[in-house]
């Protein structure tokens, strides 16, 4: 369904920081980082896409957090939504919503919520029963 999803950033070295433990946590490689542009992007390993990219605006523009957007990564279990929501935080993240069930989305929705250094809304979850 989706080819890439990429988050505007503005201090690329402190995003890199963050993303960088977030992601390979969950199972993600790096696929590419280009300090000089500035961008990076992650990949399941042995899949092309869909990617997931930091970067600074192709505008030049500031980045600035969308209001009401988030991404939302996928966890192979509720153990891996803590640990990375634990990991974020250390990372220089914010909590938006400790890890749990949450019952109103499905039975076995287990989610936790965060903001990245650069204010974006992400979110790790899973849909098992483990």
């Amino acid at each position: 369904m989706l080819s890439h999803v990429f988050v505007g950033v503005n201090d690329f070295d402190r995003a890199m920081a963050f993303y960088s433990p977030v992601l390979e946590r969950l199972g993600l490689v790096l696929r590419f980082t280009e300090p000089a542009r500035p961008w990076a992007g992650w990949q399941t390993p042995g899949v092309a896409r869909p990617l997931f990219l930091i970067g600074q605006p192709f505008d030049g523009q500031p980045a600035a957090p969308g209001n009401g957007a988030m991404n939302a990564l996928l966890a192979a279990d509720r153990a891996t939504v803590d640990a990375v929501h634990a990991l974020a935080l250390q990372h220089g993240g914010r909590c938006e919503g400790l890890p749990g069930l949450r019952p109103e989305y499905h039975a076995n929705y287990y989610g936790a919520y965060f903001r990245d250094p650069e204010g974006n809304k992400l979110c790790v979850c899973c849909h098992g029963d483990a």
